[in-house]
């Protein structure tokens, strides 16, 4: 076994992997770039390496860097992790000159399945259903549009080499294929090094479910069954699960058949994953291979009880597979939810500053199930332009899906994230939205049940009253705190008073009456509370929260809940699930004169193009003088691996432009402005 493994990678992953060798006994290198000097990972390795500044190419894609600090160190191995080094066959086959193991497939599966043209063609060779699509490369937005209309609309294009939803558009007709082909081939030589793009068709409402397999180095293959990966934006994954609710399993051994036949025709000898596309008829294509460890890989681990990391090394090591076919038996329901620093509200535009406020639930039982998170980060840490925008991986495991769901929503509601935007509210949206509950999903969820973006969802009654509740509480509890300090009110309120308010959640207005007696925080006698306007009569409210907390959690009449909460200058803001609300407490008579304050006009700023997010401005598409019509294109600005088009809101002629391509701008900067 080895005595010391680098990890060649950062955040999350490497922070994982790290995990497993210090159970598995074997000592950790971290590799780290500027931006990453103070990370998590970092702090768990036994040894660091510093190798450059934030940009990945000159540190975590530097191969000769890589290396010398394998040879700093004495790694005897290498773990990539995702992305990065982990799918350039280049990386092991020089690891090998140096003697050091690869923990990994080998370099011809990465070059045979890394390339997505060619990958498909072995895949056919090997009895596996493909999808339709030109067999070549696309030289240029012209052929690509030949090719497009020969397949017939709608079709994919993507990158042929790498992952993860980058260089991925979808086109439905000419203007989109020219358009999407050269976001497509930007966005693939920044993130892979490679800006060769291929055309397929695309499959309407398809499910995106991916086999798992695993090989040892003495020709044994297995599969780990299925992950449903449909819920997607912009071809990232949100949402993953294990098993399948749509699969059959006369589908899935078809499925996993495949993946394993495909896998032994490469001779594959790691964990990997076959992908394919799934109609609404059970029919599956061919989509990829993955000749790495997955994102979503907890799913498979909590439903089979294994630690894929920890395979990996073993099978590195000349391990033989101890699992045989027939002991991949599926256990329980995971789901997984991504959570990124992203603004849902606006557009999921990434959100990069410093994590202020960071709480986790604690892992292990959460609801009717469990709870497993895996990050690579702390409170204090900040979210960097340079790298994917994701926190942490939340999954909620329970013994059938309806459980699991919950533990995950459950899981989400106890999240604290301050600073910057997180993703939260939506994941929380959608585990609560009817079609995901019944499993009737495509890669087209989001947009069909979000087609104008999230705007937070509406709220339900219950989620009314514990907001409602909650609120109540949290300013009782500050006015017998100030009570208590001598002079700070006059008269002071005696313990156990009752207080009469009027609580304004998301414009509706609840009249409460609440007793709370001294001993009610910190989990003394439970609040007595009274709700007319719900239809309610006197309830009981339990909670242990206090003064800096910033979760909410109570039980209102038997019934578990747990608000997240923050103090704002005027009023409290909440969230449950997708419902997010500012909620003001105040007495009778000053609510009765808060309902006469005149509603604030909103600025006019459509004539003033800012930048949404900190980022590097790719191209310029105006200039000063140009007349341009609402919706059409102005610049282009990058971030966390991300192409994002910026267009003009109204019709009207530039008045002046503020920045010029390859220009660093902060969000909010003003980039345009109009006449």
């Amino acid at each position: 076994m080895f005595e010391k493994i680098l990890i060649a990678n950062r955040g999350e992953i490497a922070v994982r992997v790290i995990k497993t060798c210090k159970r598995m006994g074997i000592k950790t290198v971290a590799v780290y770039s500027e931006a990453d000097a103070d990370s998590l990972a970092v702090e768990m390795a036994d040894e660091k390496v510093f190798i450059g500044p934030p940009a990945p190419g000159q540190s975590y894609l530097d191969m000769d860097k890589i290396l010398d600090a394998c040879e700093q160190t004495g790694a005897d191995a290498v773990h990539p992790g995702f992305g990065f080094l982990s799918e350039n066959a280049a990386f092991p086959k020089a690891l090998a000159k140096k003697k050091i193991a690869w923990i990994g497939p080998n370099p011809h599966a990465i070059s045979a399945m890394g390339d997505k043209l060619e990958s498909k063609k072995l895949a056919a060779k090997a009895g596996v259903s493909t999808v339709p699509g030109y067999k070549g490369e696309i030289v240029d937005d012209q052929q690509a549009v030949e090719v497009a209309g020969e397949i017939g609309y709608p079709v994919m294009i993507k990158a042929s080499a790498g992952g993860g939803g980058k260089g991925m558009r979808i086109a439905r007709s000419a203007a989109e294929v020219k358009d999407g082909f050269k976001a497509a081939r930007n966005e693939a030589k920044s993130s892979f090094g490679d800006d060769r793009i291929l055309i397929e068709k695309f499959v309407e409402k398809p499910r995106h479910i991916e086999i798992q397999v695993l090989g040892d180095k003495h020709g044994n293959v297995i599969h780990l069954n299925e992950r449903e990966c449909s819920v997607q934006r912009r071809n990232q994954k949100v949402l993953e699960e294990a098993p399948s609710p749509f699969l059959d399993k006369k589908t899935r051994e078809k499925m996993g058949a495949q993946a394993v036949a495909l896998a032994k025709a490469v001779d594959y000898d790691s964990a990997g994953t076959v992908e394919f596309i799934v109609d609404p008829d059970r029919n599956f294509y061919f989509l990829e291979m993955n000749t790495r460890l997955q994102v979503e890989h907890p799913v498979t681990e909590l439903t089979h009880n294994i630690d894929l990391v920890e395979q990996m090394i073993r099978v590195a090591a000349g391990e033989k597979l101890k699992i045989a076919q027939k002991d991949a038996v599926i256990d329980g329901w995971a789901v997984e939810a991504r959570l990124y620093a992203e603004d849902p509200y606006r557009g999921f535009l990434p959100s990069i500053g410093r994590l202020k406020r960071y709480v986790e639930p604690a892992e292990g039982k959460m609801g009717p199930g469990s709870l497993r998170i895996d990050s690579g980060v702390r409170e204090g840490d900040e979210i960097s332009m340079f790298y994917d925008p994701m926190i942490a991986k939340v999954i909620g495991y329970g013994p059938n899906r309806e459980k699991a769901v919950e533990a995950l929503g459950e899981a989400l509601d106890r999240l604290h994230v301050e600073g910057l935007q997180s993703n939260a509210p939506f994941l929380s949206a959608v585990l609560d939205e009817a079609d995901f509950r019944a499993g009737r999903i495509d890669t087209g969820y989001i947009d069909s049940h979000f087609p104008d973006g999230f705007k937070g969802s509406a709220p339900r009654e219950r989620q009314l009253r514990w907001m409602t509740a909650a609120a109540a509480f949290i300013h009782t509890t500050f006015v017998q705190r100030a009570a208590a300090i001598s002079g700070r009110l006059t008269p002071a309120p005696e313990p156990g008073a009752l207080h009469e308010w009027v609580v304004i959640v998301d414009g509706h207005r609840f009249a409460v009456e609440i007793r709370l007696p001294a001993d009610a925080a910190g989990g003394g006698a439970p609040a007595e509370l009274w709700i007319p306007a719900l239809g309610e009569g006197r309830m009981s409210l339990s909670s242990d929260w206090r003064p800096g907390g910033h979760l909410f959690e109570g039980e209102l009449d038997g019934e578990r809940f747990a608000v997240s909460f923050s103090d704002r200058t005027e009023g409290y803001a909440l969230r449950h699930r997708g419902f997010s609300a500012t909620a003001l407490v105040c007495p009778p008579g000053v609510a009765a004169l808060h309902e006469r304050l005149p509603e604030k006009e909103a600025a006019d700023t459509a004539k003033l193009i800012t930048s949404p997010m900190p980022g590097l401005v790719v191209s310029v598409d105006v200039a000063e003088g140009q007349a341009v019509k609402a919706g059409e294109p102005l610049m282009v600005v990058e971030a966390m691996k991300m192409e994002n088009v910026l267009r003009a809101e109204v019709d009207g002629t530039v008045k002046a432009v503020k920045v010029a391509a390859g220009a660093s701008v902060a969000a909010d900067e003003l980039l345009v402005e109009f006449e």
